[in-house]
């Protein structure tokens, strides 16, 4: 597990003990309290602290809807309304705190949500580990011919070889180098007594963008269901789309509930258009339509069609 030795023994003394409160826990959540779940090649998400349940939306819900019944599958069905139409304040009474090792590359991607509290491991004060990303072979691909931002078919042969042994050697040089400039090792001994050594905020800057990084990151369920949404969606660049699903399944051990109604309603759900909606509407009548008769330009009419999964 790609943790460092003082992270392994402060999970291992803090698993170790017990607390009693008189607020909500969720025991399939607190099975994998502070533990990491492992992500790429050596980043990992973990929870640190997380604050309401299921209960809890539905009990802030009720503040503004009256108290009404208790019944499970009422709470089921009011937490499905919610998320049905939109509601978002309810989910916003859950927080959720993380721990994430991520590339560099990933983080940068990652920021630009920003509806979170970040604290991120400052390389100013502190020696970055060497430790980079490389992909595995299956998802090294070629520029998509159809996506400005995406992947296209995996490299093969010789070419595949040298590209990751560019982005080995790469990350090997430049690690060398920052020690060098740095005048220090990964453990902060010095390198040669006859130098002062570059300042770390300044040597950080020859890192590549696949060294990995670390950051405590809290947010809120609505927000986190948004984030998800995008991220552990297909179209997703495939490195933030593992820590997004693995994400998901802390949500799903979190508020089951929620994550059912998420499910049904947002990922495997749809949100059509005015002119998308019509369309289905003369279908529905029985009219045969295709692109050219719809009114759809020819991208909204491929979206349209993945969306109701059909074969128009």
């Amino acid at each position: 597990m790609p943790l460092n030795k003082s992270q392994a023994e402060e999970i291992q003394e803090i698993r170790a003990e017990t607390r009693e409160t008189r607020r909500a826990t969720v025991p399939s959540l607190e099975e994998i309290l502070y533990e990491p779940v492992k992500c790429l090649d050596h980043g990992f998400i973990r929870v640190i602290d997380y604050m309401g349940d299921d209960a809890a939306i539905v009990q802030a819900a009720r503040v503004s809807y009256g108290k009404g019944t208790k019944k499970v599958n009422e709470d089921k069905g009011l937490i499905n309304y919610l998320m049905r139409h939109w509601h978002s304040t309810p989910f916003e009474m859950c927080e959720i705190k993380f721990h994430v090792k991520l590339p560099i590359f990933i983080a940068r991607q990652w920021i630009r949500h920003r509806t979170a509290n970040v604290n991120e491991y400052s390389a100013r004060y502190s020696i970055l580990d060497k430790e980079f990303y490389i992909p595995a072979p299956e998802n090294l691909a070629a520029q998509s011919a159809m996506n400005r931002q995406g992947r296209g078919d995996v490299l093969q042969g010789k070419e595949a070889v040298r590209v990751l042994e560019l982005l080995r050697q790469d990350s090997e040089n430049v690690y060398g180098h920052y020690e060098e400039m740095l005048n220090e090792n990964s453990a902060g001994e010095k390198i040669n007594e006859d130098n002062s050594g570059l300042a770390r905020e300044l040597a950080r800057m020859n890192l590549t963008l696949n060294y990995y990084t670390q950051w405590y990151w809290k947010i809120d369920l609505h927000n986190l269901l948004h984030f998800l949404h995008l991220r552990a969606d297909a179209h997703a660049q495939f490195e933030i789309r593992e820590y997004a699903n693995a994400m998901l399944d802390v949500v799903k051990r979190w508020v089951p509930i929620t994550h059912e109604a998420f499910m049904n309603n947002r990922v495997n759900g749809a949100q059509l258009s005015g002119s998308g909606l019509e369309i289905v509407r003369r279908m529905i009548k029985g009219e045969k339509i295709s692109q050219e008769t719809s009114g759809l330009s020819k991208r909204e009419w491929v979206e349209l069609v993945n969306s109701l999964k059909v074969d128009l």
